[in-house]
């Protein structure tokens, strides 16, 4: 048997907001944005080069899930963002205004850094070691 995580979904504010920083500020590739309904869009977004793991991003419906924007893992890292080249990503991302929490370092994994999406959600950046 074989199987794999298809999508995480990420609650997000407005869809529209959210597309446009992860293709715009992240350079993902927006994959699908179907309407559903009058409120609800099935909207994917991945990396570039991603095969198998997406983000949906899922518009906050009701109060409790409004409250759980930026805020998925209780102010834990959320995702890992995977490079094959660190500093040009970095540089890149620094450029875009993307927020770093934790300065890059060298770790014996990989060359890591710490950042904030536009809610907030921490994201784990990395270059791994070979």
């Amino acid at each position: 048997m074989r199987q794999h995580i298809a999508r995480i979904a990420l609650v997000v504010r407005d869809y529209d907001e959210a597309i446009a920083f992860y293709t715009q500020k992240l350079k993902f590739q927006l994959l699908e944005d179907t309407r559903l309904s009058e409120t609800k869009r099935w909207v994917v977004v991945a990396p570039p080069g991603a095969t198998e793991c997406a983000l949906l991003l899922a518009q906050a419906a009701k109060p409790e899930q409004e409250k759980a924007i930026g805020n998925q893992t209780g102010g834990r890292v959320f995702l890992f963002l995977y490079t094959d080249d660190f500093w040009r990503d970095y540089h890149n991302m620094i450029a875009e205004g993307i927020e770093f929490v934790r300065e890059p370092a060298e770790e014996p994994y990989g060359t890591v850094a710490v950042f904030k999406d536009l809610y907030g959600n921490l994201w784990d950046f990395i270059q791994p070691t070979t």
